[in-house]
């Protein structure tokens, strides 16, 4: 197609390139000088606060400088030459704007323990800059065409060749600097370090490596031909791996009724695992499709993995949908999970318009796959608008998580000693400990008494108040047997039995271990067993076991090989050794054949 952004020989046009050339290094050095601002004003000297001057004085606004100072540049980077300068100036000033809003709101929502500059989570930063790429992107073809909407094949080339820029751009950096080092290191062995000490400096490293990265997207630019070249290999390269995560997909949908799903969900990651296969096959449908012009039409084995994929993100989407219902049900709202749930939302739009093209052929004549263009649109368009969302106060994950959790405590969906305060001190930000200051003002005294305890825990995991004592589920092997009394109560984290209050059970067997007429307990855990034994005080742990890897596979479930009747104890070959008053305990060396080898006794 024709590139309106470039003569026949590929240069940029508009404006010349000498122009396009000077705007785009102004931008780099621009960029640099201001992210150097920034940096200088949240230099800190021995780790001292005080040592903060304005603007990182103020966490909310440094935030929003920081979002915008760092993505807008870029921005304007790729618009440069393919938008007029006003509409450019407009473009910019409004995603500035955005950008600006979500940084202010992540900072200002955040606790303030181990709040550092800049004062953004990686979430925010990973989906603000996913947002800006593809509003961008939406943005451009349609002003090239003075429409709403541009034709597909608009939006493809833009995108594609843009993120091939910005790969390109981004490896370019990095060489650029390896060289540095590399004559850095070379001038030091002659005995001058005055390179290593300037490449050290920020007030050089930082505008420099926004202007060679501003270079690098105007070199990228000048001969679009060679990138579009550079793109049609990746895009050759990848389609073909279309087939591979196809037949994977199927072969795990397929296996699902003879395996079941309680495996899967075992895991305790199962939704973001489907979720990150189905945009694996989403990316890769479209590498082969591409901008769906006959001369780009794939081969026909492409052209039905494109099909088959298509039809199978369905049920992948289903499955992420089932485990967060259920995960949801059993413990509430999380952040994670609406973010998870809002992923899914998006995934729901390409597996419904994905399966009506892959399927819209039995019952009507169509081009190959048409109907995916639409949805591709519709889809990007849904994406902006729910990052935009989730990261501002109208879906604030935070705000709805705490609401959701305190719902389920008042309601008595969890109990007062299985509800996680830990999460309202540590892991809602603001909003969470205003919950938890609540609870601590609660007429129940249970609920008060343990929110006033993590409001005083001083981190989540430094001792026992800030995590709620959970219930461990235990089962005894052989089938019949029984737990030892107490064995099975409530534990708080720091005992190895509290792994066993999330998402996977253990497995215990009695044992006498020692020769001395009383059992003591094994308790195995996927990765690990645990020797516990009767002491005044209860139960406590005194050593634990791994199973040889020479002889079990690596990774083997040790909740399955304490099932075995031949577990007993094994003398072990060497012992441990006296150093007058202190005794040095023999950690095992790997020698095949062993059965069960003693490490930290």
């Amino acid at each position: 197609m024709t590139d309106p952004f470039h003569d026949q020989t590929g240069r940029a046009s508009l404006d010349g390139a000498r122009g396009l050339a000077a705007a785009r290094i102004g931008v780099g050095l621009v960029q640099g000088l201001l992210l150097y601002v920034l940096w200088r004003s949240a230099a800190q000297s021995e780790g001292l606060s005080d040592a903060l001057t304005w603007p990182a004085t103020q966490p909310p606004l440094f935030a929003a400088l920081a979002l915008a100072c760092a993505f807008t540049p870029v921005m304007l980077l790729a618009g440069v030459g393919r938008l007029s300068v006003r509409t450019l100036a407009l473009w910019g000033l409004i995603a500035a704007a955005a950008l600006a809003l979500l940084g202010w709101h992540d900072a200002a929502q955040q606790a303030r323990d181990y709040f550092r500059p800049p004062y953004l989570r990686f979430p925010t930063v990973a989906f603000a800059a996913a947002a800006l790429f593809i509003a961008h992107h939406l943005i451009v073809p349609a002003v090239a065409a003075r429409r709403w909407i541009a034709d597909f094949d608009d939006y493809f080339d833009t995108a594609w060749k843009a993120g091939v820029q910005l790969v390109l751009s981004l490896g370019f950096t990095g060489a650029f600097w390896l060289l540095l080092f590399l004559g850095a290191a070379l001038f030091r062995v002659i005995g001058l370090s005055f390179l290593s000490d300037l490449i050290g400096e920020e007030w050089f490293a930082i505008p420099v490596t926004c202007l060679v990265f501003a270079v690098a997207v105007q070199l990228t630019d000048v001969r679009s031909g060679l990138i579009r070249g550079v793109r049609t290999v990746a895009l050759m390269l990848l389609s073909w791996l279309l087939l591979v995560i196809t037949v994977l997909a199927a072969g795990f949908l397929l296996a699902l009724p003879f395996t079941g799903l309680d495996g899967l969900w075992k895991t305790g990651s199962a939704t973001a695992l489907v979720l990150s296969a189905a945009a694996a096959l989403i990316v890769l449908i479209n590498t082969a499709y591409q901008d769906g012009c006959e001369d780009n039409l794939p081969p026909v084995v492409l052209r039905v993995a494109v099909r088959v994929a298509a039809v199978l993100l369905t049920p992948l989407i289903l499955i992420a949908l089932w485990g967060l219902s259920l995960r949801i049900g059993q413990h509430g709202l999380t952040p994670d999970r609406i973010i998870a749930s809002a992923c899914a939302l998006v995934g729901v739009v390409y597996a419904a318009g994905y399966g009506w093209a892959a399927l819209s052929p039995f019952w009507r004549k169509t081009a190959w796959m048409k109907p995916l263009e639409r949805t591709n649109v519709a889809a990007a368009v849904l994406t902006v608008g729910v990052i935009l969302a989730l990261f501002s106060p109208l879906l604030d994950p935070a705000r709805l998580s705490v609401g959701d959790q305190v719902a389920r405590l008042k309601r008595g969906a969890v109990s007062a000693a299985d509800f996680d305060y830990a999460f309202l001190k540590w892991s809602a930000g603001r909003t969470g400990r205003r919950a938890l200051a609540e609870l601590a003002r609660s007429s129940d005294a249970d609920i008060a008494a343990r929110a006033k305890r993590a409001q005083a825990s001083t981190s989540r995991y430094d001792d026992e108040r800030a995590t709620p004592p959970g219930k461990p589920r235990i089962t005894a092997w052989p089938k019949g047997a029984v737990l030892p009394e107490g064995f099975d109560a409530p534990v708080s984290s720091g005992d190895p039995r509290f792994a066993c209050t999330g998402t996977e059970d253990c497995v215990a067997v009695m044992r006498d271990m020692n020769g001395d007429g009383r059992d003591e307990v094994l308790l195995a855990a996927r990765f690990q067993i645990t020797l516990f034994a009767a002491e005044a005080e209860g139960w406590r742990p005194q050593a634990d076991y791994r199973a040889d890897a020479c002889v079990s596979p690596r990774g083997a479930d040790h909740r399955e090989l304490i099932k075995s009747p031949d577990v007993a104890p094994a003398p072990s070959p060497w012992p441990d050794l006296r150093l007058g008053a202190a005794t040095a305990h023999r950690q095992a060396r790997i020698d095949c054949p062993l059965i069960i080898t003693p490490v930290n006794p």
